[in-house]
C-alpha cells in the first residue's frame, strides 16, 4: 500500500513522511525530490524559468508513477492536489493522509524559508491564507484521513497516523 502525505507548505510532509516510512518499514519517496531529479535542477529555478503550468505538468506526471509503486510513503508538494488527476491516483492508489495546518501556524514555521516559490511575496501569511482557501477543500476532497498538525512532534503525529491506520485496517494489527 502506498501511503501518501499531503498539506500545505511547511505542514510536515517531508519530514513525517520519512518518519512514518522508518516507522513502518517502508521506502519513502518525496515527489518533489522526484521532480527535481527528473528537471536536473530546483523547483524554484524551474519556476522561475518555465512558470508553474508546465511544473504542474511535470509533477502530474510525475504523482502518476510514484501512485503506482506497491508500497511506501509518498510526501508530495504542497500543490500536487491543483490537478484532478493527480487528486485521483492519490485517492484510488493508496491512502492519503492531510496533514492540516492553519496558515498562521504555517506562517511562523515558515516566515524564514526563502526556497518556496509560492511564499516569496511580500505578504506571505495573506499568500498562505488565499492557498489555504483554494486547496483546503481539494485537501479534504483527496483525503482519507485529516490530522491536525498543531503543535505536536514529529513523533507525536506520526503515532496518531499509525493508530488511525490500524483502526481502519490499513495496517496489520500488531500481536499483543
Amino acid at each position: 500500500m502506498i501511503f501518501s502525505l499531503i498539506g500545505l507548505p511547511g505542514s510536515g510532509k517531508s519530514t513525517v513522511g520519512r518518519q512514518l516510512a522508518r516507522r513502518l518499514q517502508l521506502p519513502c519517496v518525496d515527489s518533489d525530490h522526484a521532480i527535481e531529479a527528473r528537471l536536473g535542477c530546483s523547483i524554484r529555478e524551474y519556476f522561475e524559468r518555465e512558470g508553474e503550468e508546465s511544473f504542474r505538468d511535470v509533477e502530474e506526471s510525475v504523482i502518476d508513477e510514484l501512485t503506482l509503486n506497491q508500497e511506501g510513503v509518498l510526501s508530495t508538494g504542497g500543490g500536487s492536489v491543483l490537478r484532478p488527476a493527480n487528486r485521483k491516483h492519490l485517492r484510488e492508489r493508496g491512502k492519503v493522509i492531510y496533514l492540516k495546518s492553519s496558515p498562521d501556524e504555517l506562517f511562523r514555521r515558515l516566515r524564514h524559508d526563502v526556497n518556496r516559490p509560492l511564499l516569496q511575496v511580500a505578504d506571505p501569511l495573506t499568500r498562505l491564507r488565499d492557498l489555504y482557501a483554494i486547496r483546503d477543500p481539494l485537501y479534504r476532497e483527496t483525503a482519507h484521513y485529516v490530522l491536525e498538525t498543531g503543535r505536536p512532534s514529529v513523533a507525536t503525529l506520526v503515532n496518531m497516523i499509525v493508530m488511525q491506520l490500524e483502526l481502519a485496517g490499513a495496517l496489520p494489527r500488531k500481536e499483543q
